[in-house]
C-alpha cells in the first residue's frame, strides 16, 4: 500500500496556472513572419550590395512570398484572437516596454513595404501576362491596363493610372533607400518571433535571451532555403547553399547553448529542459527538428558544394518542415512549463 502525505492541492489537474491557449495559428504567425523577415532581409541586403543581376531570385522572385506570408500570418493570428474587432488599438500607441507593440508597428512598417518592393520587379518578374483568365489576372486587371501589342507569349501591360506608374519609377529609383529602411525591419521581425515568446517570463522555458537570436537565425535559414529552392541559377543556389550551412551551424550552437544555460539555471529550468531531454518532446525535437530540419539538410546541402548532385527540393523541404516543428513545438512545450511557487 502507498502512502502520500498532501501537503498542497496545487497538483491537482487545472489547478497549477498551466497555460493551454495558443494552438496552431501561433506558430503558424511566427514561421511565416520568420520566413518572410528573412527573405526582405536577402532581398535588402543584395540591393544594397548592387547584386541584383547576379542574384534575381533574393531580390526579385522570393521577395513575392514575403507579403502573402505576412498575411496569412495575421490571418493566422486573427483567429487566435479573442476580440479580433480590438485588434486595432495596438496600431493607436506605442509601448516601447511591450514586445507585441513593437512587433504590431514592425509588421505595419514591413508589410507596405513589402507590397511596394514586390510592385516595382512585378514587370520584369512578368514580363508577358497570360491570356487565359483566372481569379489572380481578374484581381490584377482591376489595377493595370492591356496594352495593344500582343505575341504568342502573352500581353504586355502596365499600371492602369499614371500616378501609379510614377510612384512605380520612384520608388524603384529610391529601391536603395528603401532596401536601407527594409533590412533593420526585416531583422526587427525576425527578432521579434522569438522575443514573443522569451517575454513570458512565467514560462521558463521561453524565459532565455537567445531565443529571439535562435528565431532570426531560423528564419533566415528557412529563407535561405525557399531562395535555393526557387532559383534556376547554378551560381545563386551555391551561394545560398553556403549561407543555409552557416546558419544551420549557428542554429545548431545556439540550440546547444540553449539547454547549457537551462541545465545551469534553476529548478525549473532544468525541468523545461527535460521535456526534451528524456521526456515528452525528445523524440519529436531532436528527431524531426535537429536530425531531420537541421543535421540531414546540412549534409546534403554539404555533399551537394562537394559536387555529388543532390536534389535541391529535398534538403530545402526539409528545412522548411522543421523550422515549421520547430516552432509548433516551442509553442506547446513552453506553455506546459511553470513556476513553482
Amino acid at each position: 500500500m502507498k502512502e502520500e502525505i498532501i501537503t498542497s492541492g496545487r497538483l491537482n489537474p487545472l489547478i497549477d496556472p498551466v497555460l493551454n491557449v495558443w494552438h496552431w495559428e501561433i506558430p503558424a504567425y511566427l514561421f511565416l513572419g520568420g520566413l518572410s523577415a528573412g527573405l526582405l532581409f536577402f532581398a535588402s541586403l543584395y540591393t544594397i550590395m548592387n547584386k541584383e543581376k547576379e542574384y534575381s531570385t533574393a531580390v526579385k522572385i522570393a521577395p513575392i512570398i514575403a507579403p502573402i506570408a505576412i498575411a496569412l500570418g495575421l490571418i493566422a493570428l486573427m483567429l487566435d484572437l479573442k476580440h479580433p474587432l480590438y485588434s486595432w488599438q495596438l496600431y493607436t500607441t506605442i509601448r516601447l516596454e511591450s514586445p507585441m507593440s513593437w512587433g504590431a508597428w514592425t509588421l505595419m512598417a514591413v508589410m507596405p513595404l513589402s507590397v511596394a518592393w514586390v510592385a516595382i520587379y512585378l514587370d520584369q518578374v512578368f514580363p508577358k501576362v497570360d491570356r487565359r483568365p483566372n481569379i489572380i489576372l481578374k484581381v490584377l486587371f482591376m489595377v493595370i491596363r492591356l496594352k495593344d501589342e500582343e505575341d504568342e507569349n502573352g500581353i504586355n501591360w502596365e499600371y492602369k493610372y499614371k500616378w501609379m506608374r510614377d510612384l512605380k519609377n520612384w520608388i524603384f529609383k529610391n529601391r536603395v533607400t528603401m532596401a536601407w529602411i527594409l533590412m533593420p525591419l526585416a531583422i526587427i521581425l525576425g527578432v521579434y518571433t522569438g522575443i514573443l515568446l522569451s517575454a513570458f517570463n512565467a514560462r521558463p522555458l521561453w524565459n532565455t535571451s537567445l531565443l529571439g537570436p535562435l528565431f532570426l537565425v531560423s528564419g533566415i535559414s528557412t529563407a535561405a532555403a525557399t531562395i535555393m529552392w526557387l532559383t534556376e541559377s547554378k551560381e545563386e543556389r551555391v551561394l545560398f547553399s553556403r549561407i543555409d550551412l552557416v546558419m544551420i551551424i549557428v542554429e545548431l550552437f545556439f540550440i546547444v547553448h540553449l539547454f547549457m544555460g537551462f541545465l545551469a539555471s534553476s529548478e525549473v529550468q532544468i525541468e523545461a529542459a527535460g521535456l526534451f531531454l528524456g521526456g515528452h518532446f525528445t523524440a519529436p525535437f531532436w528527431g524531426l527538428v535537429v536530425v531531420m530540419g537541421l543535421i540531414v539538410p546540412g549534409i546534403l546541402e554539404a555533399l551537394e558544394l562537394k559536387g555529388f548532385h543532390v536534389p535541391v527540393a529535398v534538403p530545402a523541404a526539409l528545412i522548411l518542415i522543421g523550422g515549421a516543428i520547430f516552432r509548433i513545438i516551442m509553442v506547446e512545450a513552453g506553455q506546459i512549463t511553470r513556476w513553482l511557487y
